[in-house]
């Protein structure tokens, strides 16, 4: 399928367009360049022999009198699955933890200090499948359990930060089961956990029957490279999801996804983007990539015959700057690992040219937001 084969944007654009043209193509499509990172190459090397893919870009501030530059270097990990849906959910797991062992030796090589996995790295994303068993049997502890015993080892042993989405198995409170990111800090201590906050309904995403909205809010995480969040899936369609994470003091907003194209690659360049611009901080857009097959068929009620499968998820994971610019995407179709240099200072800087959180009136929109979610509120529309 061309949709599977498609590499990326960035390689036709390469491919077809004189070079004039292309450095005019991608101030547009990208805003400022971001300079490319001289990676070591043994990490070059070590991802070509882990087959997956490996770029490196770093965005830049401009020099400040009273303040050191804030470097930070953020890795975000793009896979698929490496064994087949109805492989033993143990030997699944184990599989995805070498995987990404493997994945975090070359980003510590590559100086990453904080690293984030896609959502629901420990698992194929079979909620589609409203099925209960095995998927259910993913789940784990967000304090205690397997993958984050596993994440904190690596953090230790690299003195990185690891921010890790898994299916989270609440045992403290009647076993429920949330979709939750855990932030590792880079001692190997589990500095928090947050919780997706919106669930789509939407065609083949049907994930309200394993989990609802979360129900820790915004938290941000201090960590000892910046202020971090973590805002899943499909709270990338919210603002105001991204709004109070920037509103907490996030000066890093991941996004680890699992999405489709036919459903919404066209808002991907987007949404997170447009909320590196809005909230004047960095963002970081992460999707799977490859096909997964499941064992029964399910529908979508939409209509359509019953299938075994969501169709691609297609990768081109990147990082947007509170400036408008942006790395190129990685592959549609491959693993890969995309390694940022951030300037955490532009985040103020772009602030004071541009004034978001200067001019923006949340005293009036907290208000009129009040008035709106009661049930007798009528829409203020003027008539003639």
């Amino acid at each position: 399928m061309a949709e599977a084969g498609f590499e990326s944007l960035e390689q036709c654009l390469e491919k077809h367009l004189p070079l004039a043209e292309l450095q005019e193509v991608k101030r547009i499509l990208y805003g400022k360049e971001t300079r490319k990172l001289d990676l070591p190459g043994v990490a070059l090397e070590a991802a070509s022999r882990g087959d997956f893919e490996l770029q490196g870009y770093a965005f830049e501030a401009a020099t400040e009198q009273q303040r050191k530059p804030r470097t930070v270097r953020v890795g975000l990990v793009q896979n698929r699955t490496p064994l087949p849906a109805d492989t033993p959910v143990v030997k699944q797991v184990a599989a995805l933890h070498r995987r990404m062992e493997a994945v975090v030796e070359v980003a510590a090589t590559c100086g990453v200090n904080i690293i984030c996995f896609q959502e629901a790295w420990t698992m194929p994303f079979a909620f589609c499948t409203r099925e209960k068993l095995p998927w259910t049997e993913f789940a784990e502890s967000a304090e205690d359990g397997p993958t984050t015993k596993f994440c904190q080892e690596l953090a230790r042993k690299h003195e990185m930060v690891v921010v890790s989405p898994i299916l989270e198995r609440d045992a403290a409170h009647g076993d429920v089961l949330w979709n939750t990111a855990v932030v590792v800090a880079s001692s190997g201590a589990v500095l928090g956990k947050t919780r997706k906050n919106h669930i789509p309904r939407v065609g083949d995403f049907n994930e309200s029957t394993y989990y609802m909205e979360g129900n820790l809010g915004h938290p941000v995480f201090q960590t000892q490279f910046g202020r971090i969040a973590v805002n899943i899936c499909y709270g990338r369609h919210h603002p105001l999801n991204w709004l109070m994470y920037s509103i907490n003091g996030a000066e890093i907003i991941f996004n680890p996804s699992a999405t489709i194209g036919a459903l919404s690659e066209s808002l991907w360049p987007i949404e997170a983007r447009n909320a590196a611009i809005a909230n004047h901080c960095f963002t970081c857009a992460i999707n799977r990539v490859g096909q997964e097959h499941f064992p029964n068929e399910f529908t979508s009620g939409d209509g359509k015959k019953a299938h075994r499968d969501f169709g691609y998820f297609y990768g081109s994971s990147y990082v947007a700057a509170p400036d408008g610019s942006r790395t190129p995407g990685l592959s549609r179709t491959r693993d890969g690992l995309l390694v940022a240099e951030l300037d955490l200072n532009l985040c103020r800087q772009v602030n004071d040219v541009w004034g978001f959180k200067m001019t923006g009136r949340y005293e009036m929109y907290a208000r009129e937001l009040a008035e709106a979610v009661k049930p007798d509120y009528t829409p203020k529309i003027v008539k003639e």
